[in-house]
């Protein structure tokens, strides 16, 4: 079965991160690299890198092997769920091919590990078996499929290879062979095991058959059985055969022999400087060696002088799982590890991430001051130099002009730690400073909260000084409740999650707090775990739970009502009154510029409803769009450019709709694309609009064509005559009006059919 891709969307921007390497291969010019979801490649005579991402068709899953074609042209992808995709270098274009995802074997077991070509025939070993796959067709389709166990089950294959007329396969089961030119090989009686035990890997090379088992013990075929040639004193985990070099690799050395099997120098990991990386496969071009390695991408050198190591990995993230990330104007930070589902620290220190034209920069894990589990970022509106960093373990880390001067935490600050009972025994020595959910009020303070303790918020005053908040009035059991995301509303009302309690508020003015939290009478939430919370241009609360969605119509109610009630929104659906979101684990929920709601979710992707959720505008999922995962992280806007960026589990992905804030005046309202051209299939965008301005398009001769009112700073035009008919070749005229006509604004645009 084989689908196609659409190479390009111009909506979608990837923010891959390229470090971790899964597989290598080369042609006689250009070596080809495949990270976790992500493809690059480096042309060695001109330099120019390439890459590939979910942008341009491939998928979000993880991949496990790679495969470049000099025969035909064509680049070979293996996931690790069985998927293929073949790329045809020539034009760019994909195919998606899915017969081994839909093979009737146990789940986990469909793995590509390896890609060997022989006369046209691609042999794919996977964790059950082999796989024929023929290239000499121009529609590319599988052969047989070889299921080579004991007694014909599904065994797993780790690499093959074609020595004198027979095809050997390394496995879990002993190496196996079989004749080559034997038409019936689907008939397991037509291999023979050569070698007992379990084999990670075999190759031929110069009249050679090598092979190593999984205890990195290094054999040569000699006189029908493979005899100890050397040991490696660590586990292998990559061979191949280039034209002059055996190449093997371990986590922390590639040996390399040349054609006489003589040992050369081989380059250990801890020789690389600024480099502790452990390596996970390499390959050879000329006299340049290709190492991949798992956390610092694809790095190069002679092997006549291997002294001097280039790096050629392309600028990204450090990580593809970005926890949470804060967009500005004119940057983007990203935190990596957080916490999982039940708010349980990832005790890693992962360092963080900055995005700034076009350029990512890092602060490594030896700069953030012990700091782990950072979970949230925070930065100042009036100073966006400095900069606070939540850590659901350490407290809270300050930095200034991208360096960390300072940690807040329970010796120096009003942070307290949690106080872990064991068998009815307080543990002093156990500290965690489990800080989160962060917002500066309008006064330049700086709230949040600090979970699993009595006096759960905390407030960093302008001047520098503490202030606790009991939460005892309020909570059943303060110190049961982890606490989420944080946001203040325009009334100074500072609003946040929690897993236990649901949702609570707090106002300083009248030192009130109110919960929402499951049930009927208590404010009608589906559960008491709130996960994501927004404010809408209208004074609407958003909450999402691990169940639902909720709406408090009004913020302004927190000071009129006693009890806070929220409501579901209820939509049709086939004719059917359905609620929205229905027990959806919503991650994060966005209010863009035109005050349409973006809601991520645990399971199933992004969705873009209009302002009252009545209208679903796009339900984005891995299999419909660039996202590489359905499981969402975070979701920001750069209110400036109206840039949407969402985090998911597997990669950062953008999508450039018109979810621009509004502007202060007309001065900068501007028409794109402009011209419009005949292959144009999208929509022209009018931006840099007041809230609520008219917008009247008409042609030359004064008739209207299209007329709205803007909820934001963008609308979109679909060319058309009120939605009937594509407009005809022509000048059309865009008349803009403040709501209360105090300004005004023209503009041209150029339609060509």
């Amino acid at each position: 079965m084989q689908m196609g891709f659409a190479q390009s969307n111009a909506l979608w921007q990837g923010y891959f991160s390229y470090n971790e390497i899964k597989d290598l291969s080369e042609s006689p010019t250009t070596i080809f690299a495949a990270s976790e979801n992500a493809l690059f490649s480096k042309n060695n005579g001109t330099g120019q890198i390439k890459t590939t991402t979910t942008i341009d068709g491939l998928s979000g899953q993880t991949i496990s092997s790679l495969y470049y074609s000099a025969t035909f042209n064509k680049t070979l992808v293996g996931y690790e769920d069985g998927l293929l995709i073949v790329i045809n270098e020539a034009d760019g274009s994909m195919v998606k091919i899915v017969d081994i995802i839909s093979k009737q074997l146990p789940a986990g077991s469909k793995k590509i590990n390896h890609f060997m070509e022989y006369n046209g025939i691609i042999y794919i070993s996977c964790d059950f078996g082999i796989v024929q796959f023929n290239l000499n067709l121009t529609e590319m389709q599988f052969g047989d499929t070889y299921f080579i166990g004991e007694n014909g089950i599904e065994t797993n294959v780790k690499q093959t290879t074609i020595f004198d007329g027979y095809i050997y396969a390394a496995t879990d089961n002993g190496i196996k062979r079989a004749d080559i030119t034997n038409v019936n090989l689907i008939d397991f009686t037509k291999w023979q095991t050569v070698s007992s035990g379990k084999w990670t890997s075999i190759t031929a090379f110069n009249q050679n058959l090598i092979a190593i088992n999984t205890s990195g013990e290094f054999y040569k075929y000699d006189s029908n059985s493979f005899t100890l040639f050397s040991s490696l004193a660590e586990t292998s985990v990559d061979m191949r055969a280039t034209t002059n070099y055996l190449v093997i690799t371990t986590a922390t050395k590639v040996i390399f022999y040349d054609k006489e099997m003589r040992l050369k120098p081989e380059i250990k990991s801890n020789s690389i400087s600024d480099s502790s990386s452990s390596f996970t496969c390499a390959t050879i071009i000329g006299d340049l060696i290709y190492i991949g390695t798992k956390e610092n991408g694809l790095i190069s050198t002679q092997i006549s002088n291997p002294s001097v190591f280039e790096n050629s990995t392309p600028n990204g993230p450090s990580r593809n799982s970005i926890f949470a990330f804060q967009a500005t104007s004119s940057s983007l930070w990203a935190v990596y590890g957080g916490y999982n589902s039940t708010y349980n620290p990832d005790r890693k220190i992962y360092g963080i991430s900055k995005y700034n034209s076009s350029e990512w920069s890092h602060i490594s894990s030896e700069r953030l001051l012990g700091a782990e589990s950072l979970c949230r970022i925070t930065v100042n509106p009036n100073k966006e130099n400095e900069v606070y960093i939540s850590s659901f373990f350490s407290g809270l880390l300050k930095i200034i002009d991208d360096t960390p001067p300072f940690l807040y935490n329970q010796i120096n600050s009003e942070l307290e730690s949690l106080k872990l009972i064991k068998n009815g025994i307080y543990d002093p020595s156990y500290i965690s400073v489990r800080i989160n959910g962060a917002a500066f009020d309008k006064s330049g303070n700086l709230w949040m909260n600090n979970s699993l303790i009595n006096n759960g918020l905390k407030e960093l005053k302008k001047d520098g000084q503490w202030q606790s908040y009991s939460l005892d009035e309020i909570l059943i059991k303060s110190i049961d409740a982890s606490m989420g995301r944080l946001i203040i509303d325009n009334n100074g009302t500072k609003w946040w999650c929690t897993n236990t309690e649901g949702l609570l508020g707090f106002n300083e003015s009248n030192k009130k707090f109110k919960k929402i939290t499951f049930g009927p009478d208590s404010g009608n939430l589906p559960i008491a775990d709130v996960r994501a919370l927004a404010l809408d241009t209208r004074g609407e609360l958003w909450i999402g739970t691990k169940l639902g969605l909720r709406i408090l119509p009004n913020v302004n109610s927190y000071f009129t009502d006693d009890k806070l009630n929220t409501n579901a929104i209820i939509i049709l659906e086939n004719n059917l009154a359905q609620e929205l979101m229905y027990e959806q684990f919503i991650t994060d929920i966005v209010v863009d510029g035109s005050n349409n709601k973006w809601i991520g979710t645990l399971e199933s992707g992004v969705f873009l409803v209009s302002p009252d959720g009545q209208q679903t505008i796009h339900h984005f999922t891995a299999s419909n769009s660039p996202l590489p995962s359905n499981a969402i992280n975070d979701i920001d806007i750069n209110s400036t450019t109206g840039e949407v960026f969402i985090a998911t589990t597997r990669g950062l992905v953008s999508f450039k709709g018109n979810a621009t804030g509004a502007s202060e005046d007309l001065n900068n309202v501007f028409v794109y694309p402009n011209p419009v051209r005949p292959a144009f299939e999208g929509t022209v965008k009018i931006a840099g609009l007041v809230d609520k301005a008219n917008v009247k398009i008409t042609d030359v001769e004064g008739n209207l064509v299209y007329e709205t009112t803007s909820e934001g700073g963008t609308i979109e035009w679909d060319t058309t005559a009120f939605g009937k008919f594509k407009v005809a070749s022509g000048v059309y005229m865009i008349f803009v009006a403040a709501k209360d006509g105090s300004e005004t604004k023209v503009k041209k645009l150029m339609i060509i059919r």
